[in-house]
């Protein structure tokens, strides 16, 4: 099965659906954001990713009063989710640069105000953030809007994906296996969780949304039939804020882009044939002929 998000499908041995996701990496500051598409676009990616959240209502109510130290000085979790986050004029100016640079952009919804929100810029998909796979109000939110639906799965059981499915529905959706450790080892990568998932949702794309340091984890999902791949970039991993130690720098992304491109060419289709470029090796090689 395959998803169309915009002018590009998902699936059914297309190319690698690849999302750069910025979240919050811009720190709140529209410049920045723009270098990160930028980054995106020069790389190759398909899309760019961001997260919209109305901080009075996504921030957990025993968050909120947390104080966090932050560069523009110590204030409440609330006041600094309300310090990142872009309004309307400032989605209007990156998603205008996003969508001239030949880019999808969409983002996570945090709460169903988010999804209307998007849903009046006109975004191509929903992203469904790992941490909101098991809020019912606002897949329901989703699905009513008809758009593709890109659900990662991290932090969650089987039961709860079914779930998450069930309420969805599966026609539009992609699935991306994900585990949320930030940043995450390899040995909770659990990569064989993509044919799982694969063979339990039939005719349900899967990809994968990583956290990992590096490029080989994400490379190895592509591999394993992976169909999109997701990963956080920033310009400097040094960055303050939570999200940049586990992101890619522009030179990573790139080398992850040009890898996966390597990697679609190399599988192939799975049927066996003699290459041209056999023809030469076998005459001076092969001393018994069929």
């Amino acid at each position: 099965m395959t998803v169309s998000i915009g002018d590009r499908v998902v699936g059914g041995g297309r190319p690698t659906y690849v999302i750069a996701e910025i979240g919050l990496n811009h720190n709140g500051d529209v410049e920045i954001a723009k270098k990160l598409i930028d980054v995106a676009r020069e790389a190759g990616a398909d899309a760019v990713k961001f997260q919209k959240r109305t901080p009075e209502i996504a921030t957990p109510e025993h968050m909120r009063d947390v104080p966090r130290e932050t560069p523009w000085g110590t204030m409440t979790y609330l006041d600094y989710r309300r310090r990142v986050e872009f309004g309307r004029d400032e989605y209007i100016e990156i998603g205008d640069y996003a969508t001239m640079a030949g880019l999808h952009w969409f983002a996570s919804p945090w709460d169903v105000p988010s999804v209307e929100f998007l849903e009046d810029l006109n975004v191509t998909a929903h992203k469904v953030a790992s941490a909101s796979l098991t809020d019912t109000e606002l897949l329901l939110a989703l699905r009513e809007t008809g758009k593709p639906v890109i659900l990662s799965t991290g932090m969650s059981t089987v039961e709860q994906i079914d779930r998450a499915l069930d309420t969805l529905g599966t026609d539009r959706t992609i699935l991306m296996h994900a585990t949320s450790t930030y940043p995450m080892e390899p040995g909770e990568a659990n990569l064989k969780m993509i044919p799982t998932l694969r063979d339990r949702y039939a005719g349900v794309p899967v990809g994968y949304s990583g956290h990992e340091r590096g490029l080989q984890i994400s490379l190895a999902a592509v591999a394993l039939g992976a169909v999109a791949v997701e990963r956080h970039i920033t310009l400097d991993r040094a960055m303050w804020g939570s999200d940049h130690a586990a992101s890619l720098e522009p030179g990573g992304f790139e080398r992850l882009v040009r890898d996966i491109r390597v990697i679609e060419e190399a599988l192939g289709d799975g049927v066996k044939r003699v290459y041209p470029g056999e023809l030469a090796p076998m005459a001076k090689l092969r001393r018994v002929g069929a």
